[in-house]
């Protein structure tokens, strides 16, 4: 019996397993599909999409972006305006008693150097780049913290079914013990006994379902387009295909944070060259037109004026040229962190996967164990203890199993995000 009984059990385990390597290819078909995933336990893709661009970092990061595309067009235009002087005066000619009316009148601009042109417009375009990545980042944190709160919800739901078939496995418990006591086979002390243990059970599916409730008020007041289902498909978790290496080549060679870094180390490095370029200081042309002498002299002329300054200009290019070198700095930081933060999403993945499938093996014997406990106390072959004992360890090998299942699968998705293979990260493009 017990042979067969493990029999069945690997059958079992060795389908599920192939169930999930199909699965498992068709989730990881190609990235530019990714879109296109659409899993039982997860929101609907069309959901997904509309909820991230509704969050409000990632309103403020689209409104940052039009930002620097109105920023770029003060880079490329340059902030020189033209300027006009007008003045008049009054001339005493002494001795004379004459009056005489004077004006003048000047029409002036600065001229940016040639050089300073072409950077500005590399720290403008520069400039909107990184916005960009910054969009693409905060849709990827918002996608972060749907995918968690989603599976807290999951979890506090879970949890409260299981708990609500705890309570009616042992009402039917105490039934059967009240049926017992009638008949002479059973003490009341076991009856009240039976009965506690059931209303125990109620109490905590209620403070599960409080949880739940509370869960789900949490997720729809961060995405309101969110829509929590009235039951969830389980999904079976499947392993994680590859190995590091390719989860950090294709994490990294696609990461908007690193893009964003990078953009600001290229800002700095431009602002950095126009702080040098402006130790050459740009030139002023003007036009002056004059009357004088009660308009008997007429004077046109041409003026040009440069600002000098040398102790300033270099004071500012250092301290720029410094700020270049912590952007540099914290590029390099972000991908080494990045790194890191890589190997533990991999490792959580795949060890999260491995916890599953021990906590599935437990929970079957566990369950199989109540059944039997059940069914026997039932024909007075064993007595209440162990039976509550055996509902009890049945119950906690089922809540771990479950626990087990959604971590295994919030991990394997939160790789799957990370690598832009699960939700389109990048809509705005």
């Amino acid at each position: 019996m017990k042979a067969h009984a493990r029999w069945r059990s690997t059958c079992s385990m060795n389908k599920m397993r192939g169930t999930g390597f199909l699965l498992g290819l068709l989730l990881t078909v190609s990235f530019a599909y990714a879109a296109e995933i659409n899993q039982p336990d997860l929101p609907a893709p069309a959901q997904v999409g509309h909820a991230l661009n509704e969050y409000l970092p990632v309103k403020n990061a689209i409104n940052t972006l039009k930002m620097e595309h109105a920023n770029q067009k003060k880079w490329n235009s340059g902030n020189y305006e033209f300027n006009l002087r007008a003045g008049k005066a009054q001339r005493n000619l002494v001795g004379t008693g004459q009056n005489l009316q004077e004006w003048d009148v000047e029409l002036e601009r600065p001229f940016r150097l040639y050089n300073k042109v072409g950077i500005d417009e590399n720290i403008g375009a520069a400039s909107v780049a990184k916005a960009e990545f910054a969009l693409g980042d905060a849709r990827h944190e918002a996608a972060r913290m749907l995918l968690k709160l989603w599976f807290d919800w999951q979890r506090a739901t879970a949890q409260a079914s299981l708990w609500q078939q705890q309570t009616n496995i042992l009402a039917q418990q105490a039934a059967i013990t009240e049926k017992r006591v009638k008949a002479g086979d059973a003490s009341r002390l076991e009856l009240n006994q039976a009965q506690a243990a059931a209303a125990q059970a109620g109490v905590s599916r209620q403070q599960a379902l409080l949880r739940a409730q509370l869960a789900g008020n949490d997720l729809m007041n961060a995405f309101p387009s969110i829509l929590l289902p009235d039951q969830l498909t389980p999904v079976t978790p499947v392993p994680v295909e590859h190995d590091l290496a390719f989860w950090k080549s294709h994490i990294l060679d696609d990461n908007h944070e690193i893009g964003m870094a990078e953009q600001q180390r290229r800002v700095a490095q431009l602002m950095a060259e126009r702080s040098r370029a402006d130790k050459v200081p740009d030139p002023t042309v003007g036009l002056r037109h004059s009357s004088e002498f009660g308009g008997t002299e007429i004077v046109n002329g041409i003026y040009f004026s440069v600002p000098l300054s040398f102790g300033l200009r270099s004071a500012s290019a250092e301290v720029v040229g410094q700020q270049a070198a912590i952007a540099a700095d914290q590029a390099a930081f972000v991908r080494r962190r990045l790194e890191g933060d890589i190997f533990t999403a991999y490792t959580r993945a795949v060890k999260n996967f491995d916890s599953w499938q021990l906590a599935y093996q437990a929970a079957q014997s566990m369950r199989s164990n109540a059944n039997m406990s059940a069914r026997a106390y039932q024909l007075g072959e064993t007595n209440l203890n162990d039976n509550l004992t055996a509902q009890r360890n049945a119950l906690e090998s089922s809540l771990a199993e479950s626990m087990a299942q959604l971590d295994a699968n919030e991990s394997r998705y939160r790789l799957l995000l990370d690598a832009h293979q699960l939700w389109p990260l990048d809509e705005h493009d």
